[in-house]
């Protein structure tokens, strides 16, 4: 389904599905969430699935109660490594999603830097830095004519 975006300049966070109205855009870290979310509620429907399929062959090829226990026992314990072990890589990709994010928060931060210093330049007019700097020999120079002055 093709999306556009619109009204850019009234709300950046909005997005027009066609069909559908204006939705808030989600986040990294939501949308991840729900992601992890969906996947956990998959592998509950899977784990369901299996147990009911258990009991249908259980009901037909007639295997003791002990030998199914066994068997869900069994699942349970390798659906509960595989969930472990998804956290954990899914852990490890957000940690180096984050690590990355922060790394290009700073360089943008200094390209942003940079660009407002060559426009401020251009435009020749002074930094905050200049401006206290000039105050503050302004002032340097206003008690050393006050001093010639008595």
């Amino acid at each position: 389904m093709a999306t556009r975006k619109t009204r850019t300049t009234r709300n950046k966070m909005m997005k027009v599905v066609r069909g559908r109205k204006p939705v808030a855009r989600q986040g990294t870290g939501n949308r991840l969430r729900r992601t992890w979310a969906t996947t956990v509620e998959a592998i509950t429907a899977a784990e369901s699935d299996m147990e009911k399929q258990v009991k249908s062959l259980l009901k037909r090829n007639k295997i003791s109660t002990k030998d199914a226990s066994a068997m869900f026992k069994d699942l349970s314990a390798i659906v509960g490594r595989e969930r472990k072990k998804a956290l954990r890589e899914f852990e490890s990709r957000l940690s180096a999603i984050q690590t990355r994010a922060l790394k290009q928060r700073k360089v943008v931060g200094r390209a942003v830097d940079e660009a407002m210093q060559s426009a401020l330049a251009s435009f020749n007019i002074p930094t905050r830095k200049e401006v206290h700097e000039l105050t503050r020999k302004v002032d340097e120079l206003s008690r050393k004519i006050d001093r010639f002055k008595r």
